[in-house]
Formats: structure tokens, sequence, C-alpha cells
């Protein structure tokens, strides 16, 4: 499961000319869901997402997580994210879980996040959306739950 994660001011999602979704301070989270995921992935990522620690404390240190700063999430659905663009100029994505398989564990992450209690909006799975994202900093985060099984370091940082 692949998550780009932007700390935002606002962001809202349209969906046929209708607001579906809006937030204020918070983090819009753009979800891409493999072939190979599971629950176990979902998990994974809604605890660290909602912990990861890019809001800024007193000082302006990037140093608070949506729960401790208490902000919103919006969570849109983005198959693209497994794109394969290895050959040729037309992406496949094949990689990508088909919409059967896809939808629940996209939903099962949304539950994850609200059992912490934050306010979570989220797109329309499968819809063509307009997401407005006015992203503060900029700061942008590209996460992947299968990062969990790598080495802390790599052997050329020794």
């Amino acid at each position: 499961m692949k998550a780009v994660v932007q700390r935002v001011r606002e962001a809202s999602v349209e969906v046929n000319g209708r607001i579906g979704g809006a937030i204020g301070k918070g983090l819009v989270v753009l979800l891409g869901i493999g072939v190979e995921d599971e629950p176990a992935d979902a998990d994974y990522l809604a605890e660290k997402i909602v912990q990861l620690r890019i809001f800024n404390d007193e000082a302006g240190k990037m140093n608070r997580s949506l729960l401790e700063i208490g902000g919103d999430m919006l969570a849109i659905s983005q198959f693209t994210l497994y794109a394969s663009t290895r050959k040729g100029r037309r992406p496949s994505f094949v990689a990508a879980a088909p919409p059967n398989r896809a939808e629940p564990l996209y939903q099962h992450f949304i539950e994850k996040v609200r059992e912490t209690g934050l306010k979570v909006e989220q797109g329309v799975f499968g819809a063509m959306m307009l997401v407005k994202i006015f992203n503060d900093g900029p700061v942008t985060i590209l996460l992947d739950s299968k990062d969990r099984f790598k080495p802390r370091r790599s052997k050329a940082m020794e």
C-alpha cells in the first residue's frame, strides 16, 4: 500500500460538482492499494500517518503529529500510485488492486484512522474527483507499507 501524505491548511474533494468532503488543518492522504496488500498494510499506514511528526511545535520544528494537533484527514483512493512506466509511454496499472479488493482495504484504512478519534473525510471510491489541496510548507511525504520489512540501514550507509 502506498500513500502520498500532504500537510495542508485546508482541502476538499468535489464529485460531480458537489463537495464530498472538506477539512481544515491536517493531512490529505492519496492512498494506492496494490494487488498484494492486506489489512495489515492498512493498519500499518494508518498508525504511521497519524503519528508522523510533521506539524510545527512552538519552536517552529516539525515535532507534532496529526493526533497531537487534533487535525483532520482527507483520504482519497488513488490507484495511479501503482503506475508502472518502465516500458513505453502509457502507464500500466497491473500492480494496482482491482476495485473489489481495493475498496474494502481503503475503507479499512479510514476506519483505523477514525478509531483514533480523528475526523476523516473521504472521496468517492472509483469516481472522477477534483481535489483541492492547499499544501502547507509544502510538506509531502511518500510512504510504502512494504518498507516496514526493509532493514533500517543499508550496507551502503555503513
